[in-house]
């Protein structure tokens, strides 16, 4: 069985340049880290011209196609019928991006077949991290 579930999404950005109204991305699931997801930009869609990666919370992306969430780096919040914004905080500005809510809900289902909400924690080995610290620490 698959340890990571990579899925292309159309992301369309708020206000880009007329050039790129939308950009493929992808969202990631990978079970060795059970709690985050990762949401990665090719390097076209962003100011650097490097592919960006974002990480944050499963959970914050579940509660966010129900109402607003998120108060630091990225906020979730439903938009309309079938589209939710993801906005991503950074010093060198901030990006709003639409997706759509299928989309992402395909997503959490696979990630959820993966490993369920609530099973997290079986996935973690608490005790090779802490040996990695330990070691790191020395």
């Amino acid at each position: 069985m698959s340890t990571v579930i990579e899925q292309p999404v159309e992301a369309r950005l708020v206000a880009a340049a007329p050039r790129m109204p939308s950009i493929p991305a992808t969202l990631r699931y990978d079970r060795r880290d059970p709690f985050a997801v990762r949401m990665t930009f090719p390097a076209p869609a962003t100011l650097e011209g490097v592919d960006v990666c974002w990480t944050f919370s499963r959970e914050l992306l579940m509660a966010g196609l129900l109402g607003p969430e998120g108060q630091g780096d990225v906020r979730v919040r439903p938009y309309g019928y079938d589209r939710t914004v993801l906005e991503f905080h950074a010093p060198e500005g901030t990006a709003i991006v639409h997706v759509r809510s299928g989309e992402i809900r395909r997503f959490l289902e696979a990630a959820d077949n993966l490993v369920p909400v609530g099973l997290e924690h079986l996935q973690l080995d608490l005790d090779h991290d802490l040996a990695e610290l330990m070691r790191d620490a020395c």
